[in-house]
């Protein structure tokens, strides 16, 4: 890294300590951050428009004389001054001023404004403009399109632009350095790094803002190309850097993986087999398996969890799953115990809300290895938990846990030098490009085919004011003994609304329902509360569950045959479909009615039709990918890709391949080229990676 590269922020005129420590915020140290701080978009001052053009809810420069500056008092002190350039006149209001200001704002003062235009009082209005006197034969304008920046408290727009007009100054007199290599950059065909900075700072006067705004200039498309290579090549790192640790070798020498899959009351799919050669090859290997199994809700990644554990048993070492809720553990330790036992194999139960002598034993039994087999919730990884020689962790539902819980029970396993392999179930189908690129860090297996038998959920869309007949649909299918989910509206971020909403809804349902016994879960009630009401649905003591979306990831209940989704329009598919697989676990045909409110946008619409046309969760993901992007898909604790500057992995899909090619170069022929490059967009100090 250049001399130049390195220079602290604090060398630029005008940076002191504080507003250094300001910047930080924004990751910003050295003077070359400031380059990578990018417009989140732009503004066209370049032209003034005509006073007498203006229209409500534009945003245009204008000039013209003050003609009239007087302090109001209407309902509070406000300033207002009427500017006119001969085609007509606007106000200018300040509920904010100073005396010097109103002083400033004298009869026939020029002025050059920016702001927005509102429907006011008076007429058209500019609520606190941007302003500057001006010469009464004018000023030249705006030669670029004025970028707008993320900013932070304490460091106005204003100043964050003058700090950035500075560094491309360093820009053109140092340089900065072009880390890819020639070869890479060729092969794209996009401008070099100087230039595609000097760009998107300032952008030249007919540069079409659309185009900007959605990020498809060759400029922003080069700057977000570095940026996912460095995030992918900071992923591979630590994939690296977890595989150059030991790992216990899992041969299996008294074959109980093949007695477990043997004994099993069905036969294994083909992609199921695929996935257990995948985890079983790692498994037999001396340094860690980092593996993500996904699939769709009911593809049967348990019996693969269950099997790779089996191995990790008849290799005489012990395996722990961690689950996000009681609940699932609870139900992950059933299945487990019903499939083991009969092969000579007791599993241990630990969670929080366990009683003292219970959990005494449990903990016993793991620290002397009398047991093998482990399930727990996070109450796995606490203080006072030993294991006698951990081999495998294996996390369900992996983002429902922060990168620090997974840590803490990966390290209960680094006793004598040795790792113990990791084996992360997601039911969240992710497109393979976006998890080759996100799950960087992990080797990822796909599950891609149902087990026979499982009928697929019928999807309905019905229009609110149909409510009348679903309810009646509900009740048919209560009184023919099956169960049912009613999932709430999701209408505000409030957990209080929404907590509010779905205990509207259960009284609402109670009156309609005469004799139907209805439940109420939300994320405002106690954990046990919570578990408890879940645990009588499975049951069969609640035959309508009114619930948030805090059932998205629940328990398995074969007789809950209909699910009602209020206010469908507002949730993604992944989600959608998230909830939709609660139902359809048992043989009984099983129906989603998708309720939604008029009127439908054009995505809401396409979102509906996707959900209502497919059950296939890798083709929903992938239209889900393109309606709304990665976020809801990922979670922003599952990767750090989440966290993006410029790029976009929905909108910058076709770029990913691109990127996992060239970090295959540089990993082989250029390796000292990746911490600078990471270091450029992801920081020095960034603790990277979930298990690192």
């Amino acid at each position: 890294m250049t001399a130049a590269e390195q220079r602290p922020v604090t060398a630029l005129r005008g940076v002191g300590p504080a507003l250094a420590e300001r910047l930080r915020h924004l990751g910003v140290a050295q003077i070359q951050d400031l380059l990578f701080v990018l417009p989140r978009t732009y503004e066209d001052r370049t032209r003034t428009v005509p006073i007498g053009t203006l229209v409500p809810g534009v945003r245009a420069v204008i000039e013209g004389e003050v003609q009239l500056t007087e302090v109001t008092f209407r309902r509070r002190r406000q300033l207002l001054s009427r500017l006119a350039d001969g085609s007509g006149h606007v106000t200018l209001r300040f509920f904010h001023f100073s005396a010097s200001q109103q002083a400033g704002l004298a009869r026939g003062t020029r002025l050059r404004c920016y702001g927005e235009v509102r429907r006011g009082p008076l007429g058209l209005e500019l609520v606190h403009p941007e302003y500057r006197r001006v010469a009464a034969e004018g000023e030249p304008l705006e030669e670029t399109l004025t970028p707008i920046y993320p900013t932070t408290e304490g460091v106005a727009q204003g100043r964050l632009r003058a700090l950035i007009t500075q560094a491309l100054g360093e820009l053109h007199s140092a340089g900065v350095r072009e880390w890819l290599p020639a070869g890479i950059l060729e092969s794209l065909r996009l401008p070099a790094l100087p230039r595609s900075l000097e760009y998107v700072h300032r952008p030249p006067r007919d540069a079409q803002i659309e185009v900007l705004a959605g990020g498809r200039h060759p400029a922003q498309r080069r700057l977000a190309f570095e940026e996912l290579l460095a995030h992918h090549l900071a992923l591979k790192l630590v994939k690296q850097a977890v595989q150059a640790a030991p790992a216990a070798a899992l041969r299996d020498p008294q074959g109980l993986e093949e007695k477990f899959v043997g004994a099993l009351p069905f036969p294994l799919t083909g992609a199921q087999r695929r996935a257990l050669a995948e985890v079983n090859a790692d498994l037999a290997a001396a340094r860690p398996m980092v593996r993500l199994v996904q699939g769709d809700v009911g593809c049967g990644k348990t019996v693969i969890a269950a099997a790779a554990a089996a191995r990790a048993a008849g290799s005489g070492a012990q395996a722990a799953l961690m689950a996000p809720t009681e609940l699932l553990a609870e139900q992950h330790w059933r299945n487990f115990d019903a499939w083991f036992r009969p092969l000579g194999l007791p599993v241990a139960h630990v969670t929080g809300s366990m009683g003292v002598r219970a959990r005494r034993s449990a903990l016993e039994a793991i620290a002397s290895g009398e047991v093998a087999l482990i399930v727990g919730t996070h109450a796995l990884f606490q203080e006072g938990i030993e294991f006698a020689r951990l081999a495998l962790v294996i996390v369900d539902e992996q983002h429902r846990f922060g990168v620090q819980q997974r840590l803490a029970l990966k390290e209960k396993g680094d006793r004598g030098g040795e790792t113990p392999h990791q084996l992360i179930m997601t039911a969240t189908p992710i497109p393979r490009t976006l998890a080759m690129t996100a799950f960087a860090d992990l080797d990822v297996t796909v599950i891609d085919e149902l087990p026979p038998g499982r009928t697929p959920v019928k999807t309905v869309t019905v229009a609110e004011e149909r409510r009348a007949e679903v309810v009646a649909r509900i009740e048919a299918a209560c009184r023919a003994g099956r169960q049912v989910y009613w999932v709430c509206p999701l209408i505000e971020e409030s957990e209080e609304l929404r907590y509010q909403a779905a205990e509207d809804t259960a009284a609402q349902l109670a009156e309609a329902l005469h004799g139907v016994r209805i439940g109420l879960v939300h994320g405002r009630m106690p954990p046990a509360k919570k578990e408890q009401a879940m645990a009588a649905f499975k049951a069969g003591r609640i035959q309508l569950l009114v619930a948030t979306t805090v059932i998205e990831v629940g328990v398995d209940v074969p007789n809950a045959t209909h699910m009602v989704i209020e206010n469908a329009e507002r949730m993604g598919l992944s989600q959608l479909h998230q909830l939709r697989g609660r139902v359809g676990r048992g043989a009984q045909d099983s129906s989603c009615v998708l309720l939604y409110r008029q009127p439908l946008s054009a995505v809401a619409r396409e979102r509906l039709r996707a959900i209502r046309e497919s059950n296939d969760g890798f083709v929903i993901a992938q239209r889900d990918l393109e309606l709304r992007g990665p976020g809801e898909m990922l979670g922003t604790r599952q990767t750090g890709l989440a966290q993006l500057r410029v790029a976009d992995l929905s909108r910058d899909s076709d770029l990913l391949p691109r990127v996992q090619r060239a970090a295959e170069v540089i990993l082989a022929d250029h390796p000292d080229i990746i911490a600078p490059l990471t270091a450029r967009w992801i920081g020095e100090g960034e603790r990277y990676g979930r298990t690192a």
